[in-house]
């Protein structure tokens, strides 16, 4: 696969990011390797939660007592580290790698809060509070594990906002990515100033499942916007590397882009008009992410869509990158779809949120595919790379339509075992298909990694110099043998 289209540089439509300098390239390899640090411990609890909510297996299985326990760990792994990971790797690809000590910090930090994060239920006993996202485990460890992870991503959006590069005089699709990243950039800052307001307006004490739940709302919904501006920075790079650039002009694009930033910037007013433990506030904040999440999605992911019909001859139709943006768009429209059919607390929430999520995550996965030999690692290769993203994110769709199956008979959410009660066939069967796409979806995101894995392996670089240094000895001149003595 090319990675990047025919004549880039001459194209200045093309939506493609080069590379920095190798100090944003070293920033940017070390939160890769954080993002992936992430994806296996977060897929490690993700095998105790499908499996303690499978019908008839969970009745075999020992872990069900410690359900709630993994689903944080494995929510803030893969929901939070591995997102804003991934955000700081993108970040730094648009870095000019400027006070690289500063940024280095704030990687180190951020690594620091979540080896405390993963090893919290191991070292601590506090309760698990199913806080919407962010939830946590009401122990010292933990929370300071979280705070670290939060001041050194606080560290990483001032870092990155100072050292980003700029969109140019000429709007180009580079500068309209850029200025995509930046727009993330921008949410970010107000999900910080966010969760802040919350923390202030609790009157900074923090005593239980209710303060963590007002705490995180605000903040959690800001950041959805942030994911949502750099998936579409990802569609955008992974069409164009897959032949079918969009036909968008980056003015158009970088318009978009603005669009999807008028829910944050009506943020501050929900902090403004209400409250932050009232409902009125917590309503306003559903409806900006529910009527401003889409706003740039919907036409950006109509135009690709289109722009795939016309079957440009170049294209790679079947090659990882076009593989993860078809995946992504598929499993985004399903989470919006099923959002519609929300009416209560029951598994249809997390139907929703994982489609959308997991859309980020397909999205993130080909981007990371593809800058792999771009950071100076191996180019990822064979049928797994490209059959890898229908493999995840075809689970993650059976997972999806299990859950809103289940939903509409009521079974419901951030529960598991007998607690589920699944007392008809039509609630066993909607598990049971939420649990199949599940496990698949787990073993998507084994091959993921070991694609990912493979590829950055120091033995991998060992490789063609080992080959070297047999092909010269294969040319040695054999030593003829001494005769011995008579």
């Amino acid at each position: 696969m090319n990675h990047h289209p025919p004549a880039a540089a001459a194209r200045p439509d093309y939506f493609y990011l080069d590379m920095p300098g190798a100090a944003a390239r070293s920033l940017a390899v070390g939160w890769l390797l954080l993002a992936l640090g992430a994806l296996v411990g977060g897929g490690l609890m993700t095998i105790v939660i499908v499996l303690s909510r499978t019908p008839f297996i969970q009745d075999y299985v020992p872990w069900v007592g410690i359900f709630h326990t993994a689903l944080v760990v494995h929510v803030d792994l893969t929901a939070v580290v591995w997102f804003l990971a991934v955000a700081g790797m993108l970040w730094c690809i648009n870095g000019s790698g400027q006070w690289r000590g500063a940024g280095f910090g704030a990687l180190g930090t951020c690594a620091a809060g979540t080896v405390l994060i993963t090893l919290s239920p191991f070292a601590g006993s506090g309760d698990a509070l199913m806080t919407n996202y962010v939830p946590v485990i009401d122990d010292a460890v933990f929370l300071t594990g979280l705070g670290l992870f939060a001041a050194g991503f606080a560290a990483l959006v001032v870092h990155s906002l100072a050292t980003s590069r700029p969109i140019g005089r000429t709007i180009s699709g580079q500068g309209a990515l850029r200025f995509g990243l930046f727009s993330a950039l921008l949410a970010a800052l107000v999900a910080l100033g966010a969760f802040a307001a919350s923390y202030l307006g609790l009157g900074g004490v923090i005593e239980g499942e209710a303060d963590f739940e007002v705490l995180f709302w605000g903040g959690g919904h800001a950041l959805q916007f942030v994911h949502v501006q750099l998936m579409l920075v990802s569609w955008l790079w992974l069409a164009t590397v897959s032949g079918f650039a969009a036909p968008l002009s980056p003015r158009v694009v970088l318009v978009l882009f603005a669009i999807g930033l008028v829910p944050v910037v009506l943020t501050p007013a929900a902090y403004l008009a209400f409250a932050v433990d009232t409902p009125d506030h917590l309503h306003t904040m559903t409806w900006l992410m529910r009527a401003g999440g889409g706003l740039a999605a919907v036409p950006i992911s109509l135009v690709v869509l289109y722009s795939m019909a016309r079957r440009p001859r170049h294209a790679a139709w079947w090659g990882p990158a076009h593989s993860a943006l078809l995946v992504s768009m598929m499993l985004f429209g399903a989470g919006g779809l099923v959002g519609f059919l929300i009416s209560g607390s029951d598994v249809t929430v997390p139907a929703h949120y994982h489609g959308s999520i997991v859309a980020v995550t397909v999205a993130y996965m080909g981007v990371t595919v593809h800058v792999l030999p771009l950071l100076g690692f191996a180019r990822p290769a064979g049928r797994w790379v490209a059959a890898q993203p229908w493999l995840y994110g075809g689970g993650q769709l059976l997972h999806v339509a299990g859950l809103a199956w289940s939903g509409g008979y009521g079974v419901e959410r951030k529960i598991a075992g007998e607690a589920q009660m699944l007392d008809s066939v039509e609630r066993v069967l909607g598990m049971a298909l939420m649990g199949i796409g599940g496990l698949v979806s787990v073993i998507g995101g084994i091959v993921f990694l070991v694609i990912v894995l493979r590829a950055i392996s120091p033995l991998r670089r060992l490789r063609p110099a080992l080959a070297r240094a047999r092909a010269s000895c294969a040319r040695w001149p054999r030593m003829k043998a001494m005769p011995g003595p008579e």
